[in-house]
């Protein structure tokens, strides 16, 4: 099979890019012909603002190329990540124009939400959900703090959903759990083209020893990331058990203030990704403190994959990865006292906490691996191909 993969980067390094390079990796080990097509937000630097609204409704280069190499290579299936803004949905009527199947994997709510988090002012927000046009969104600058910029975002939703370009260009969405299937939904995608497939890890990093005597966020420092609720967690227990953070964003100096002034508390910035699955295979949890509705979760299907269990908030898809009592703990999101509680209860555990570690591993080598995942995606691009021959 001939498979396309569109993806625009991020500027900074997301789970979204590492889930497009463990697809394409898994494909081509799988024999399949690749071809990657990839925008990088960094080019976003040169575009003045009309261009840049220009490209997030229609990108025309991005409809002139992806035909073109949709038709060269005689690609079967095009399957697209993250597609804001530069090369926008223009992507998918090319690729649908061309003769290809469409696939479009839903990474977080963009489509609708423009902030794509669904989270606003240190609270879950569904103000937008179901609108034609994201109206409440733009008067909150909910996307980088911009109302020009959400209001771009909130025009490329709305022209494309006037355009039934959500319905008829898409052959298969793949929504990450069925927690987040239910919302789109509830969104206004429609139900029939919306199947599930969890990411995974390309490849096996192998269990790790556990003994490091430390707890450890790895992610994005922002609001929707319960950072707050993690740090005031830590001034309770950070005596106990120490905290190391992993990640960069825009709570960066708050993040680097309380590590400054709390006991337990370290801060030790953005890493490589080698280096932070050896971390996690060193940690004794990983805590996962999410106040939005995680789509899935990248971060604890690596730390299964070490080995480690997860204390997680339950909101969004955490609660259908984290078993509660076997490969982790789960607490009421926001809740500082709770996740205190939830710590607590796993350093009581002593040495009886190995059963965690096993039980983590054996989660992610029942779901996550790159095999179980390989067969749900091939039965999501068949379909695909059956929708598009259908039509």
């Amino acid at each position: 099979m001939r498979v396309l993969l569109a993806h625009n980067r991020y500027t900074q390094p997301s789970g979204e890019d590492v889930a497009f390079a463990a697809e394409a990796a898994l494909l081509r080990r799988h024999g399949h012909e690749v071809i990657e097509f990839t925008r990088d937000n960094a080019a976003v630097e040169d575009l003045g603002r009309l261009a840049l609204l220009a490209h997030t409704v229609w990108s025309r280069q991005s409809y002139r190329e992806l035909r073109e190499v949709v038709a060269d290579n005689r690609v079967e299936v095009a399957h697209f990540h993250n597609t804001l803004p530069l090369i926008s949905p223009a992507g998918l009527v090319a690729a649908k124009a061309a003769g290809a199947a469409t696939v479009q994997t839903l990474h977080n709510y963009r489509l609708l939400c423009p902030s794509a988090v669904l989270f606003r002012q240190g609270r879950p927000c569904h103000d937008c959900l179901g609108r034609r046009f994201a109206l409440p969104g733009v008067r909150h600058a909910c996307y980088r703090g911009s109302r020009g910029a959400t209001a771009a975002v909130a025009t490329m939703t709305a022209v494309h959903r006037l355009l039934k370009t959500w319905d008829r260009k898409v052959d298969r969405y793949i929504a990450l759990t069925e927690s987040g299937r239910r919302r789109f939904i509830e969104g206004g995608l429609p139900a029939a083209k919306l199947a599930v497939k969890g990411n995974f890890l390309a490849d096996d990093p192998g269990a790790g020893a556990g003994g490091g005597g430390f707890a450890l966020f790895a992610g994005r420092l922002a609001p929707e990331k319960g950072l707050d609720t993690l740090l005031r967690a830590w001034r309770v227990i950070g005596r106990r058990l120490p905290l190391q953070i992993l990640g960069d964003g825009p709570l960066a100096e708050r993040v680097r203030t309380e590590a400054r002034t709390t006991e337990g508390v370290e801060w030790l910035g953005s890493r490589p990704r080698d280096e932070v699955l050896r971390k996690m295979g060193e940690a004794a949890l990983v805590v996962v403190p999410s106040e939005w509705e995680e789509p899935f979760g990248l971060v604890v299907i690596e730390a299964f994959a070490k080995g480690t269990p997860v204390v997680a908030a339950a909101i969004g898809a955490l609660p259908s990865l984290v078993d509660e009592g076997r490969s982790g703990f789960l607490f009421p999101a926001g809740d500082a006292e709770a996740l205190t509680a939830r710590v607590e209860e796993f350093l009581g555990l002593g040495e009886t906490g190995d059963r965690l570690r096993a039980a983590a591993r054996a989660a992610f080598a029942e779901r996550h691996t790159a095999e179980v995942n390989y067969r749900r995606l091939m039965a999501v691009y068949e379909a695909a191909r059956a929708q598009a021959g259908a039509r």
